[in-house]
């Protein structure tokens, strides 16, 4: 639904009729310039708050990291460097407008690469250099300019592409950093009961029953690179016999360990529904060879769906998409936990659109919005009451209801990511009463 002034939408039964080939330019963000939103609302891209390009690259331990950009890209980055232990880990090359028209800084770069890493304290295990969408324009190919880097310096330098340009490409940014930060491992003898965990960047929470159910196949060290002490232990995840995927966007990184270490993998999805979970680790046992028993896990899942849905029938949530999940995935948890969700902010995509589907069937009239459409800005919370917003996005739209961010750096995955967002709802409605 599209009219002058107002918010475009469309609603969940419409979507589903209207079949992935029907999906509205409004909701396909390869139809618009760059997506902007809902980045746009934390000052940053991409990636937004959290992990975005230029943080995830310093996931190798010991690595520091190189911006070469206009003053404008790099300026953001100060923020970061002053906290979360990034201060010395910086360095920036900044370029003026004769390095943009001509190029001029790339012959600069190996000596700045050089640079950065003898004036640290402690030899850096490797350089990553960030670059732009100035570098995209002019058709930079770096992964010479870090081969010759590496050669002036004498140490690793790996790319990092922070170009909001490739978000519908081939290899958009956040897989891109992903598949860099895993480049360095190398083949070695493999062991059987190694695995790794790869997609985030900060670990899962320990009560994640996933580390409980792979110990009882016979795992005796799980791997992540956030639980990495240095950079010996880093090289270390190559001895894995497989890896873990949790997040969609490492499959290219999966996918490079595979073709050239012969590391297989296997994804696992974030949901949020226990019966889903329950069957993704039956398929997930068969794959490996293992029974595994989740039914003490399923079982209090379960139970802190029950206990909110008693405390607070027919709570209703607008969910948004900075959070950590799929948006729809979620909203069908919520709406088959017999809550209601009036309003979804989302993007559709080929692997959501089955959600969209069992929305349909469940609430036909929920309204799909999309963070990319500029009439957003004639948005009317007033027209839909909401008890709690999910995301940070939905907290925008609906300023006056409680949020729950659903965005922490350390993440919860599996029966526990249900019990904890439960809670975190339970919480929000708490405050919402009080």
């Amino acid at each position: 639904m599209t009219e002058n002034n107002r918010a475009f939408y469309i609603t969940a039964a419409d979507l589903a009729e209207a079949g992935m080939d029907g999906v509205p330019e409004e909701l396909q963000s390869s139809k618009h310039l760059i997506y902007s939103s809902p980045a746009a609302l934390s000052f940053n891209s991409p990636g937004a708050q959290g992990f975005g390009v230029k943080r995830a690259a310093l996931a190798v331990p010991g690595s520091i990291e190189l911006l070469v950009a206009p003053g404008c890209c790099g300026r953001n980055t100060t923020i970061l460097s002053r906290s979360g232990g990034y201060r010395d880990r910086f360095f920036y090359l900044l370029m003026d407008d004769t390095d943009i028209v001509t190029g001029r800084h790339l012959k600069k770069i190996p000596e700045a690469v050089k640079e950065a890493a003898d004036s640290c304290e402690e030899r850096p295990s490797c350089v990553m250099i960030c670059i732009t969408c100035v570098d995209a324009l002019l058709g930079t190919d770096m992964e010479r300019v870090c081969r010759k880097a590496s050669e002036y310096a004498g140490l690793p330098v790996l790319p990092s592409y922070m170009y909001a340009l490739t978000r519908e490409g081939r290899e958009p940014p956040m897989n891109s950093v992903r598949k860099s930060i895993y480049s360095l491992l190398e083949k070695t003898k493999r062991r059987s009961n190694v695995v790794n965990l790869m997609g985030e960047f900060a670990p899962l929470t320990d009560d994640s029953e996933i580390y409980q159910i792979l110990k009882a196949a016979g795992v005796k060290k799980i791997n992540e690179i956030s639980r990495m002490k240095d950079f010996d232990e880093y090289l270390k995840m190559s001895e894995a016999n497989f890896n873990i995927i949790i997040n969609p966007e490492c499959r290219l990184a999966a996918g490079d360990l595979n073709k050239r270490l012969g590391m297989p993998y296997i994804e696992l999805r974030k949901l949020h529904q226990p019966a889903m979970i329950h069957r993704q680790y039956e398929l997930f046992g068969s794959a490996i060879g293992a029974e595994i028993d989740d039914s003490v896990y399923r079982e209090k899942a379960e139970t802190a769906i029950k206990d909110f849905t008693d405390r607070y029938p027919g709570a209703s949530f607008a969910i948004g998409e900075t959070l950590n999940g799929d948006t729809f995935e979620i909203a069908l948890s919520l709406l088959r936990s017999d809550c209601r969700v009036p309003e979804i902010y989302g993007t559709v995509s080929g692997e959501n659109f089955v959600y969209v589907k069992r929305i349909a069937e469940i609430s036909p009239e929920t309204r799909i919005y999309t963070n990319l459409s500029p009439s957003m800005i004639y948005y009317d919370c007033s027209e839909q009451a909401v008890d709690v917003t999910i995301g940070a996005d939905a907290a925008y739209y609906h300023p006056d209801a409680p949020n729950v961010a659903w965005n922490q750096d350390v993440q919860p995955f599996g029966y526990a990511a249900v019990e904890h967002l439960y809670k975190a709802l339970s919480d929000a409605m708490d405050r919402r009463e009080n």
